[in-house]
């Protein structure tokens, strides 16, 4: 997976931010519940979509690679939040004609995915202010 770079700005827009990769741009928001007029997923749904996405590709272009009949995932995701902490809950759905050695494997390369590796070894986050121009 390539090194991302990812740029968001929020405006006058109550909650409503445009992430920008410079190739794709798309809304983050918050509810109406919250203040936001739900024009996107908000923050924590695009982490757990993120993390989706990189399963069932990674799932996919492993089973490419081994010539094995993946024909469809499905990865549906959840998050508990608890007094010590959060608990991301990834159900993943294989559809195709894989013996048990295979779905076994299937398992063990979902939980190698980048943004796994990324969630769950806690990546630290460097931040620093720069001057407004």
């Amino acid at each position: 997976m390539a090194e991302g770079k990812v740029t968001a700005h929020i405006g006058s827009t109550n909650y409503q931010v445009i992430l920008d990769d410079g190739r794709h741009a798309w809304i983050a928001d918050e509810p109406e519940s919250a203040g936001g007029r739900n024009r996107g997923p908000d923050p924590v749904d695009m982490v757990l979509a993120s993390l989706g996405a990189c399963t069932s590709i990674t799932l996919k272009m492993y089973a490419q690679r081994k010539g094995w009949p993946l024909h469809d995932v499905r990865v549906s995701l959840s998050i508990e939040k608890n007094d010590g902490g959060s608990t991301i809950d990834r159900r993943i759905v294989l559809e195709g004609d894989l013996s048990d050695e295979q779905r076994e494997r299937l398992l063990q390369i979902a939980n190698a995915c980048p943004v796994h590796n990324l969630l769950a070894n806690a990546t630290p986050v460097r931040t620093g202010l720069v001057a407004a121009v």
